[in-house]
């Protein structure tokens, strides 16, 4: 794959977004992610660190939306159950919470089942 393609360029303004998010700037973080999902509709990576970042800004609606995006991307990752879990908290609604709580919680025990006897989960061998 080229790595001027938009699909690369999109998740490597994703990973400058996740370090500009970790050093506090919320901005910057947040204008990355715009351009990376302009670039790539389907940059999972993107939508989920925009979820996030609204989430820490309290931005619950647009929150939801990103990670909504992020679900219909992969609707089997166990972040995006845990993100919309905490978003869906925080809107006060407790049922769907638990419903993505839930998920991410048989997601992580199924990733549990896949893992060698007496081996952590992302544990290297």
């Amino acid at each position: 794959m080229d790595s001027d393609s938009p699909v690369n360029r999109a998740l490597g303004l994703a990973e400058e977004a996740a370090f500009d998010f970790a050093l506090g700037d919320e901005a910057a973080a947040l204008a990355k992610l715009t351009s990376a999902v302009a670039l790539d509709a389907n940059c999972f990576e993107a939508w989920l660190a925009k979820a996030e970042v609204h989430f820490a800004l309290h931005q619950y609606d647009e929150a939801l939306a990103a990670g909504e995006h992020a679900h219909g991307l992969r609707p089997k990752d166990i972040h995006i159950h845990t993100s919309l879990s905490r978003i869906w908290m925080e809107r006060g609604d407790k049922t769907k919470a638990e419903f993505h709580g839930a998920q991410a919680r048989i997601l992580g025990w199924g990733d549990q089942l896949k893992e060698p006897e007496g081996k952590l989960p992302g544990e290297i061998a």
